[in-house]
């Protein structure tokens, strides 16, 4: 079978693949502006600790799966992990309608991390494999760009919905269509890339890992860079996701105003993506990864002084632009410096290690906001990304 590496060439399969994670990404949009409203409305939890729960695990689990379909996408085949990937989605949007305890919220998160895990991974691992060596960052800018702005956008519409018609059951029923379209899209019309990595294969000249796990966790001095800031970047989006809206209530803002806020980070960092995409092809990745984290951090110390609406609102486009320079640069950059035929497995492990950092932020951020008030955890936060970046500059090589 004859294939061709390139953009161009496999347009077709591309575009696809770009609309399926499109609801990949509509996937947790449903629940990024209202599930702390629900929590504390529908099941009277007031614990920061205990409404950042669902994040905990949504991040463990999806870590987890990033994992395995990294490990298993040569074997199993990307598209039959894509088409799994939905039917685990499936229940999703039903059990958060239909949930009468918090632990249902949980149960849920852990089946939509198994979602977004094996179906975002999937989609990530076929673009590359498609366009080959060339356009790798526009092809990842154009997959997350995709992703986060249908984030942004059900975010927005979720908000808009449950200001209008309560909390539940109507905002899910978003979730309902997207999983039914994404698995009849990703059965019926997805083939799967393992022909355009033997294609790549043939003529790469980069060198295999001896241990992709531990060169991809810290030992490889790029790898390993970039997988520290992987984590700190979700870590910090975890931070946001459970505690913004409940920061933005506690200043006075309806549910309305706190969809539109909350909104605009994940609109800004997938509209972004676009032009930093691209922008990864040719310029130095590790300025790009530096600067995109400097940004971030100083952004998220300034939003604990933030008291107005249009503060929040310009705080949330800058660290969009911050989040849209860092994230289609980690994964072109992780391709750059693996052989296509480990490729995937170290997305996997990198990806691993970032949704860990949902986990892991949303247990720090939770804990010291309990105890030490919401706007320290938040300056912390900052504080950690601020050294992610001088981790970057130190430590990483200029290629």
């Amino acid at each position: 079978m004859e294939v061709k590496l390139g953009l161009k060439e496999n347009w077709r399969q591309f575009t696809l693949l770009v609309i399926i994670n499109g609801f990949v990404g509509g996937m947790i949009g449903l629940e990024r502006t209202i599930l702390p409203q629900i929590a504390e409305a529908d099941f009277g939890i007031a614990a920061k600790s205990a409404i950042l729960s669902f994040i905990v695990v949504f991040g463990i689990s999806k870590a987890i799966t990033n994992y395995y379909t990294g490990a298993f996408a040569n074997r199993i085949g990307r598209k039959n992990l894509l088409v799994i990937g939905w039917l685990v989605g499936l229940p999703v949007p039903l059990i958060l309608i239909y949930a009468t305890n918090w632990n249902w919220i949980i149960a849920a998160n852990i089946l939509l991390g198994i979602n977004q895990g094996l179906t975002w991974s999937s989609t990530v691992v076929m673009k590359i494999d498609l366009v080959g060596d060339r356009n790798r960052g526009l092809a990842m800018g154009l997959n997350e760009s995709a992703g986060y702005l249908a984030v942004g956008i059900v975010a927005f519409l979720t908000g808009l919905i449950a200001s209008e018609y309560g909390v539940r059951p109507y905002p899910f029923y978003l979730g309902i269509g997207f999983a039914i379209v994404g698995l009849l899209a990703s059965y019926f019309f997805v083939k799967d890339t393992i022909h355009h990595v033997s294609s790549e294969t043939k003529v790469s000249q980069v060198k295999k890992l001896k241990n992709v796990f531990r060169e991809t966790t810290w030992s490889n001095p790029n790898l390993g860079s970039i997988t520290q800031a992987g984590l700190v970047n979700n870590l910090n989006d975890g931070m946001i996701w459970g505690l913004f809206p409940i920061l933005l209530a506690s200043k006075g803002f309806s549910l309305d105003e706190v969809g539109k806020v909350v909104a605009v980070y994940p609109i800004i960092w997938g509209l972004g993506q676009l032009v930093t995409g691209k922008l990864a092809d040719s310029w130095v990745k590790k300025s790009m990864l530096f600067w995109g984290m400097l940004i971030q951090g100083l952004t998220i110390v300034a939003m604990a002084f933030a008291t107005s609406f249009v503060q929040f609102t310009l705080l949330s486009i800058l660290l969009g632009i911050g989040t849209a320079v860092v994230y289609p640069t980690f994964l072109a950059a992780i391709a750059d410096y693996t052989h296509p035929e480990q490729r995937a497995n170290s997305i996997g492990v990198f990806r691993l290690w970032r949704d860990l950092g949902y986990a892991i932020g949303a247990i720090l951020t939770g804990l010291i906001a309990d105890f030490f008030g919401v706007d320290n955890s938040i300056i912390l936060i900052g504080i950690i990304t601020l050294l992610s970046s001088i981790v970057i500059k130190a430590r990483m090589k200029y290629e």
